[in-house]
């Protein structure tokens, strides 16, 4: 289990053996005496879960003749490449691990791990004592703006172990030279080993729009040049920026060319453009051997994240892993998957498979389907055809029976669906039963749905005779022939249309009713509001108006002997007066 664990493969018996006889040979010294003391019991013999504990712990470390010498064991690892390098040590406290990312080693030396342990001793360098007067410069190292070159100091401009570190995306980039080599700085009195930066420098250019992501160039790759202020401003900044990242890059050339490692975050065509070319004087190349990832997730390319990722990439990992803890879950865990599996093989299935259908199921479920689809569309012919074609009986029960319970023969069905011509067909030409009864113990007379369905049973019996079948017991009333049907339906057609007739004479009356008693209300309303009315009489007119009308439209001469008449008119009145009295 423990050899699974490490991603090895079991061994056999004999293999053992010859693995314990190669731990007796190399076991030496007063660790070996001291081994082989607490091993052996009561009798002098050594118990096998001994020797196979001890075979585990030598297969797990990897160790020198001298323990103070050489401390340091590494842990096998599993299959693939982790990016953490997990080590332990007879120095450490039990079950407790240092790891160091896989990046920082060279990728021959990483593939090996043969010396890797002492690798890791060599990149310990010892820190730069301060020097006797330390100027202070103008602003913090970590503050964002590069010293200039010549205030650089001099034993670090292009000795010693280094690194170079970038990131580029989104408009930002950020580039810094850190040394191997650490510097002494007193914090609160306390001396503490600090990264010594050799040089840095940050950009930032507007090249991505707000709340969209993506830069400019891979817009108008996608969807062409847009001619906005704001594409503008981004395709000129995205331009600028990738001038000042490879003048910087120039300007830096013989740190990157001297460094051991070259760590740089780049995502996307355009930075990796930029930062790779092709271009003339180009610095870094993609397939410099000292080119890194970042093993780890980072933030926006700043100062302050290039110092955090330059620690994480040189700072030991502790940790604590109970191997004992581990390998107890991993067996749990593989007993619990082996007890699940034989629970659900041993166990019986929730629900049981259905039984396969014999021949004669089948064919009634089919002819089920075929009956039930013909009497649904009313098709008479095609229903009297297929019973004798397929020799079916006319009280032929539909299969599966609980789910026709309530139809279950033909005539019940074509009764239930108001079928008039597949009831009169069944019953005239198939010869169906009609006291055939359903589950509900009702024949299909007594489950139709409409009279001219219930008619067809009583054609039926007078066409058949009342000795074919038991039409009582059946509960389908007196034969009626096709004649009294007839004239029963026109009797019934001619009360209808007077019943219509009288009933349109009485909504007419009672229309001219409302009709009258609304005009009547509104009358009464609007005398009510207003009053009664009067009618004006033609106000009289005066001589002089009545001269004025007579006259209008007259000529000057018809005007002058209408004035004579109306003159001996009154001259006739003067004389009557006068000889009156």
């Amino acid at each position: 289990m423990k050899q699974k664990m490490r991603g090895k493969r079991a061994v056999g018996e004999a293999e053992f053996e010859r693995l314990v006889g190669q731990l007796d040979e190399s076991l030496s010294g007063s660790d070996s005496s001291d081994s082989e003391d607490d091993d052996e019991d009561e009798f002098g013999n050594k118990s096998k879960e001994t020797t196979l504990s001890t075979l585990l712990k030598r297969q797990a470390k990897v160790a020198d003749g001298d323990a103070e010498d050489a401390p340091v064991k590494k842990r096998k690892r599993g299959q693939g490449k982790p990016p953490v390098l997990w080590f332990t040590s007879p120095k450490l406290p039990q079950n407790t691990n240092l790891g160091v990312y896989r990046a920082i080693f060279p990728a021959e030396e990483a593939n090996t791990e043969d010396h890797l342990v002492e690798m890791i001793q060599r990149k310990q360098l010892a820190p730069k004592p301060p020097p006797p007067q330390q100027q202070k410069p103008t602003q913090d190292e970590e503050g964002g703006v590069p010293l200039p070159p010549s205030m650089l100091p001099k034993e670090t401009s292009a000795s010693g172990p280094h690194y170079f570190l970038c990131m580029i995306g989104g408009g930002h980039f950020a580039g810094m030279l850190v040394s191997l080599t650490p510097k002494l700085v007193k914090k609160a009195g306390v001396e503490d080993r600090s990264a010594t930066v050799i040089a840095h420098k940050t950009f930032h250019r507007y090249t991505t729009r707000r709340k969209q992501g993506g830069s400019q160039s891979a817009m108008d790759n996608s969807k062409g040049n847009a001619h906005s202020a704001g594409s503008s401003l981004r395709r000129y900044n995205e331009q600028a920026l990738t001038d000042e990242v490879r003048a910087l890059l120039a300007e830096w050339r013989g740190w990157i060319d001297s460094a051991d490692l070259l760590f740089v975050r780049a995502t996307g065509s355009t930075n990796r453009r930029t930062l790779f070319g092709p271009y003339e004087g180009q610095v870094l190349s993609h397939r410099d051997e000292r080119i890194r990832g970042f093993p780890f997730s980072t933030r926006r390319a700043t100062q302050s994240e290039l110092m955090r990722a330059f620690i994480e990439l040189t700072r030991v990992k502790v940790t604590t892993v109970d191997e004992a803890a581990l390998a107890k879950q991993a067996e749990e865990a593989a007993a619990a998957t082996a007890k699940a599996e034989a629970q659900q093989a041993n166990a019986k299935p929730s629900t049981p498979k259905p039984p396969k259908p014999s021949k004669e199921e089948e064919e009634a479920t089919l002819h089920t389907t075929q009956l039930q689809a013909l009497i649904r569309r009313s098709k008479a012919p095609g229903l009297i055809s297929y019973l004798q074609s397929n020799s079916i009986g006319p009280d032929f029960r539909f299969f599966p029976a609980e789910q026709n319970h309530h139809a279950p023969t033909p005539l019940h069905l074509a009764a239930a669906s108001n079928s008039a011509v597949c009831v009169t067909a069944l019953l005239t030409k198939a010869g169906a039963d009609p006291s055939v009864r359903n589950e509900d113990g009702k024949s299909a007379f007594e489950i139709a749905g409409d009279r001219p369905t219930r008619d067809s049973f009583r054609l039926a019996r007078f066409q058949l005779g009342d000795e074919r079948w038991p039409w009582d017991a059946a509960g389908v009333p007196a034969a009626l022939s096709q004649a009294d049907a007839e004239k029963r339906t026109a009797r019934e057609k001619e009360e209808k249309a007077s019943e219509d007739a009288a009933e349109k004479q009485r909504r007419a009356g009672e229309l001219e009713r409302i009709r009258k008693e609304d005009a009547e209300k509104q009358t009464n309303a609007k005398e009510k509001k207003f009053g009664k009315g009067h009618v004006m009489e033609k106000p009289k007119l005066t001589a002089e108006e009545r001269r004025m009308e007579e006259a209008r439209g007259m000529t000057d001469e018809m005007r002058m002997r209408l004035e004579r008449e109306k003159r001996a008119r009154a001259a006739e009145e003067r004389i009557k007066r006068l000889q009156g009295k």
